[in-house]
């Protein structure tokens, strides 16, 4: 017998709406099916998402403010160079190299084989490319892909040495 695809959900808006899981590996459907029950259905979800722009834009500023402080204090910790760019670029580079170093230090060191030689090799690139706009381009790349796109960034994409550092 093979485990059921459609799944009929009360969800917590009071809707019942018949789900096609199939797409989810067959041990993840039940799992799935209870925190679908936990939520408005889709439409309602919708319509109270598309109703409250007013509280979107505060949540909305409110986790780019949270974004922006861990990337500072990130760059911090770890002896980042301030980016250049307009200044309108400045705080989503920041936030874009902060989630693509984490990410890779996640693929490469944590779950890779890389061990932290490898890695503070591959930060010591990082810090050379300082053009905002750099990070904002690679902000979808996957984080095993670092090295190479460090490797490809331009001479425009690398900050002017700063001997006073």
């Amino acid at each position: 017998m093979a485990v059921r695809t459609i799944w009929k959900i009360v969800h917590s808006c009071g809707h019942e709406v018949a789900h096609n899981l199939s797409d989810r590996a067959a041990d993840r459907r039940a799992g799935f099916a209870r925190w679908l029950e936990g939520r408005d259905c889709t439409d309602c979800w919708k319509a109270a998402r598309d109703s409250d722009t007013e509280s979107k834009e505060a949540w909305l500023a409110a986790k780019r403010a949270e974004e922006q402080q861990a990337a500072r204090e990130w760059a911090e910790q770890f002896d980042m160079p301030p980016l250049e760019g307009p200044e309108k670029a400045l705080d989503w580079g920041e936030r874009s190299r902060h989630l693509l170093v984490t990410a890779a230090h996640t693929a490469l060191v944590v779950e890779g084989t890389w061990d932290e030689a490898d890695w503070a090799q591959l930060e010591e690139k990082a810090r050379t490319v300082t053009r905002a706009g750099w990070w904002i381009d690679q902000r979808n790349m996957e984080g095993a892909d670092l090295l190479e796109l460090l490797d490809s960034a331009g001479e425009q994409d690398r900050g002017t040495e700063n001997p006073f550092r």
